[in-house]
């Protein structure tokens, strides 16, 4: 006779008891954050950089307290191993507290210490909530706090992201310079103010949308600085009570290990557990940068509008049919994804300020909203930037016989005969020009130019100033 096994457990904590699916690795706390907080759906597992971030704390941690002898043998093997699985996802489904919570993060630092726990056990052969042998407060988070777990966490996430959107921005830069290069000498007009102005070339305007994406490199690398300093050995407010006075040193040290990251020690622990500057600049920084690609982007669907009654001077890769009712119809439906994945990021880096603001006293309550929102927005941006250079800019084509036409054609091009003729004689051909009377050439060669003079002035070369000596 088979003998059901019992579909929960009871565990206890200082509000009473709560039942707990017999399967979960996750415990009492954790089940009370999923019934205070139904909110957005999303579990904090859904964020892989997090989660293993919090194994990586926690793993820094154990081997602290493993040095300073207040973790056995025993239960440091096995929670070291059970934060190295934290890390390597193989327990991402037990992180399942929302990641809108109150608390300062304290549902998600509960979380993982339950679930370490309960699989150190599990590495031990033992049942599942016998926390007399391994304790999720007393021995996985020995010399911790939410308070600095968590912002410590937070910031090793975002330096993986981070990283992410740094090496989608010098690729997608490099695919605009590569086209820049591609279409150096093809004529077309610029324009100030959706008005025709200047000659330029099409590689003058892409390589500009490189060298405007690559300024923001050094921008990421200023912000990823700011993260590598953590409050680890803070616990409460940066007092660091609770903890062995040689305990922040070698956790710290252990992280830095364990991660790869120059991680260093806050200087000030009471100021850095309150402050969140440094998420307000990180969100700055992606803003920043979402900004200048959704410029980009704009001007992408403006060069590539029509393809008949438009401007039509990019053509860029058809990807999808654009319409349900209009046949042929194709839209930039990359670009346009881009500038969705802007709005939100602009709109959260408001979300990112007043929390931030919102903090009191010792501590900011507010930041599971910070993080959510940030790696978020970091993983939005490096996946719209990887899809705008693959799926659009890499096959941007020109037609450059229609190009040079309209170069040929524009009063835009009498500018360059100014230094000749002078704005008020430049100014009459212009409006000869608009009104039919003939082109740019014709015109000027009436008023006795000579014709090879005029002619060198006219090449797409010297219009755009790409030989300078000319």
């Amino acid at each position: 006779m088979t003998v059901a096994s019992p579909a929960t457990r009871t565990e206890h904590d200082s509000l009473g008891t709560h039942e707990v699916p017999a399967s979960a690795y996750w415990g009492i706390h954790t089940a009370r954050a999923l019934t205070n907080f139904p909110i957005s759906g999303t579990p904090v597992g859904a964020h892989r950089e997090l989660v293993a971030a919090l194994g990586a704390v926690k793993l820094a941690a154990a081997r602290a307290n493993h040095d300073l002898g207040l973790l056995d043998e025993r239960r440091y093997e096995a929670i070291a191993r059970a934060a190295d699985d934290v890390r390597s996802g193989a327990l991402d489904d037990q992180f399942v507290v929302d990641v809108i919570q109150g608390g300062a993060g304290t549902s998600t630092n509960m979380n993982a210490n339950e679930v370490i726990a309960n699989r150190a056990l599990e590495i031990l052969g033992l049942e599942f909530g016998r926390y007399d042998e391994i304790h999720p407060l007393d021995h996985v988070n020995r010399g911790q706090s939410t308070n600095d777990v968590y912002p410590t966490a937070v910031r090793l996430a975002l330096l993986t992201v981070m990283e992410r959107v740094r090496e989608a921005t010098a690729a997608l830069a490099d695919s605009f310079a590569a086209k820049a290069a591609e279409f150096r000498a093809v004529p077309k007009m610029g324009r100030t103010q959706l008005q025709d102005a200047v000659p330029m070339t099409v590689g003058q305007e892409l390589g500009a949308f490189a060298v405007t994406l690559r300024e923001e490199l050094a921008r990421l690398a200023d912000s990823r600085a700011l993260l590598c300093e953590v409050n680890l050995g803070a616990t409460a407010i940066g007092t660091g009570i609770t903890a062995h006075p040689d305990y922040r040193r070698r956790a710290v040290g252990h992280l830095a290990e364990i991660t790869g990251l120059p991680v260093v020690g806050a200087t000030d622990l009471v100021e850095a557990t309150s402050d969140a500057g440094a998420f307000v600049q990180v969100s700055g920084v992606l803003k920043r940068t979402v900004i200048k690609a959704s410029k980009i982007c704009n001007d992408l669907r403006l060069l590539s509008s029509g393809p008949q009654a438009g401007l039509a001077e990019l053509q860029l890769p058809a990807r999808q049919a654009g319409s349900s009712i209009m046949p042929g119809k194709v839209n930039p439906v990359i670009p346009e994804m881009v500038n969705q994945v802007a709005f939100w990021v602009i709109g959260n880096d408001l979300t990112v300020s007043m929390a931030a603001e919102g903090g009191q006293l010792q501590l900011n309550a507010f930041e599971p909203v910070i993080c959510h929102g940030l790696l978020q927005g970091f993983t939005w941006t490096a996946a719209a930037f990887d899809s705008l250079r693959v799926k659009c800019v890499d096959g941007i084509s020109v037609d450059e016989a229609r190009l040079a036409a309209v170069v040929a054609g524009n009063a835009g091009l009498v500018t360059a005969l100014t230094p000749l003729l002078g704005y008020a004689r430049a100014a009459e051909i212009a409006k000869a020009a608009l009104g039919g009377a003939g082109d740019i050439r014709t015109l000027a060669l009436a008023t006795g130019l000579d014709e090879t003079v005029l002619d060198a002035l006219l090449r797409p070369e010297t219009l755009a100033n790409l030989d300078p000596s000319s």
